[in-house]
C-alpha cells in the first residue's frame, strides 16, 4: 500500500498508489512548527508558510495560483505545532505541474522585502480576524492554559510584538536551518507509480544533503489543580473549551483514548450530545477530539452555549466525564464507538488528499508508515476495562484546564464548578 524511498540528499519520498483514481494529491512537507520557535520568533513558521506563496525566481505570487488552478487544480499549505506542509491536488496527468510548482516554491522563494511588509500586515489582520472569532479565539486560550510558558501554549500566528520584530534575514536564517533535506518528505497518493515518482523528485527537488530534524523543549507539567482562563468580551454566546493532558501519540493507551472520546463527544450519539443538547437543550452543538504531540497530549471538548446555561451545561459535562472513569461502557456501546472510529478512518482514506496526509503525518511523526489496518487492529482490541482505566486516569484535577469567552463577569461561579 505504501512505498517509502530515501533519495540521497536525505529527502524521503513515500507514496500511496491508487491507480483506479482520477486524481493524484502531492504535499511537501518540512518536520517544523510552532514548538520549534524560540519566543522572541513566535510565528516563524507560519510566517514563512505565507512567503512561499508570494513568489518564486521562476513565477510571481499570481502565477504561481494561476499555474496549478489553470489545471483545475487546488494549492494550500498549513502550518501545525510540528509539521508544515504545502499540497496540492488536480488530475493525475498534472503530477509534473504539481511538483514543479511545489519544489520551486520550497526550494526557492523570493523573500522580497515588500512582499514581507505586506505580509506582516496581512499575518496581523488574520491574528484580528480569529480574536474576533469566539469559538476560535476559546482554543487559543486554552492552548496557552493547557500548556503555560511552553511553546505548545503559543499561538501559531505570533503576536504582533514577534511579527513586528521579525525582520527578512531572520526569517531567511529560521528557514535555511529547519527546511533541510533531513527534515523533508514528499509524500504523494492517488494516480501515479512510486519508481517513476522517486525519479521525478530527485530531478526536480535537488537539495544538498545536510542537517537534522530539529529538536524542541519537551513538555515538563507541574500542575496541581484545575486552571481556568476566563476572557469577557461582547458575544452572543458563551464558548467554553475544556482540555484535559492526555498521551503522546507514542503511548499505546492513545487507542483506548480515541475511543473514550468517541464515546464523548465525536458524534450524534455520544453521551454529551445526548445529553447537553437532546436530553437538555443546552447546546446547538458540543464536540470532542483528540491531539497528540511528539511528548504529549490532550482531551479537548468545546461547545456554545447561552451564558445563562453555561453553568448548567459545565456541571452536566462534569459529572458525564466522572462517570466515564467510574464505570466501563457497555459492550453495545463500546462496539458502536470502534465501528464509528474505523469506519470514519476507512472514509476518509479514499481520499488522495486523506491518504497524502497520513503518509506525510506517519512519516515524520514515526519515522515510518502505520498502515490502516494495523490502527484497525488496535482500536478494535480495546476492552471496556482500558477505556475505564484511561478516563480515571485522566479526569483529575492536576489535568483540567478551561477556558471561557462570555459577556459575563462570573469568573469565580465557574472555577467553583471546577472539580473532578
Amino acid at each position: 500500500m505504501f512505498e517509502i524511498t530515501q533519495l540521497p540528499s536525505g529527502v524521503r519520498v513515500a507514496t500511496a498508489e491508487m491507480a483506479h483514481m482520477e486524481s493524484v494529491s502531492v504535499g511537501v512537507w518540512v518536520g517544523v512548527g510552532g514548538r520549534y520557535e524560540p519566543a522572541r520568533l513566535s510565528g516563524a513558521s507560519h510566517f514563512i508558510e505565507h512567503l512561499l506563496f508570494k513568489g518564486t525566481a521562476r513565477r510571481s505570487a499570481k502565477q504561481i495560483s494561476q499555474t496549478v488552478e489553470g489545471i483545475g487544480g487546488y494549492l494550500n499549505a498549513f502550518t501545525s505545532e510540528e509539521t508544515t506542509c504545502y499540497y496540492a491536488k488536480a488530475s493525475h496527468e498534472h503530477l509534473d505541474t504539481l511538483l514543479d510548482v511545489l519544489t520551486d516554491m520550497y526550494l526557492h522563494p523570493r523573500f522580497a522585502a515588500p512582499d514581507i511588509n505586506k505580509e506582516r500586515g496581512v499575518i496581523k489582520e488574520e491574528l484580528l480576524m480569529y480574536r474576533d472569532q469566539p469559538d476560535h479565539y476559546v482554543h487559543e486560550l486554552l492552548t496557552e492554559t493547557l500548556w503555560p510558558e511552553h511553546p505548545l501554549g503559543r499561538s501559531l500566528t505570533g503576536t504582533a510584538k514577534t511579527l513586528d520584530a521579525m525582520d527578512r534575514r531572520a526569517l531567511l536564517d529560521f528557514k535555511r536551518k529547519k527546511y533541510v533535506s533531513a527534515n523533508t518528505v514528499v509524500a504523494v497518493a492517488g494516480h501515479c507509480r512510486h519508481d517513476d515518482l522517486v525519479s521525478r523528485v530527485e530531478q526536480m527537488l535537488t537539495m544538498p544533503r545536510n542537517g537534522q530534524s530539529p529538536t524542541f523543549a519537551p513538555v515538563h507539567e507541574q500542575q496541581r489543580a484545575p486552571r481556568l482562563r476566563f476572557f469577557t468580551k461582547t458575544c452572543e454566546q458563551s464558548h467554553l473549551a475544556i482540555g484535559v493532558r492526555g498521551y503522546s501519540r507514542h503511548d499505546a493507551r492513545r487507542y483506548a483514548l480515541k475511543v473514550l472520546s468517541v464515546i464523548l463527544g465525536e458524534n450524534m450519539s455520544s453521551r454529551l450530545f445526548q445529553v447537553i443538547r437532546e436530553r437538555h437543550g443546552l447546546a446547538y452543538s458540543i464536540q470532542s477530539s483528540t491531539s497528540y504531540f511528539a511528548d504529549t497530549g490532550a482531551l479537548l471538548i468545546s461547545a456554545g452555549l447561552d451564558t445563562k446555561r453555561l453553568h448548567r451545561a459545565l456541571a452536566l459535562i462534569l459529572v458525564e466525564l466522572r462517570k466515564a472513569a467510574k464505570q466501563p461502557p457497555s459492550a453495545v456501546e463500546l462496539q458502536r464507538a470502534k465501528d464509528y472510529a474505523i469506519g470514519q478512518m476507512r472514509l476518509g482514506l479514499e481520499s488522495t488528499a486523506n491518504r497524502m496526509m497520513w503518509i506525510g503525518e506517519h512519516l515524520l511523526a514515526y519515522g515510518s508508515i502505520q498502515l490502516p489496518e494495523e490502527v484497525e487492529k488496535r482500536i478494535a482490541a480495546v476492552t471496556p476495562e482500558e477505556v475505564q482505566a484511561t478516563a480515571s486516569d485522566l479526569f483529575r484535577n492536576n489535568r483540567l484546564s478551561v477556558a471561557v469567552i462570555s459577556p459575563s463577569k462570573d469568573e469565580r461561579g465557574i472555577n467553583a464548578l471546577l472539580s473532578f
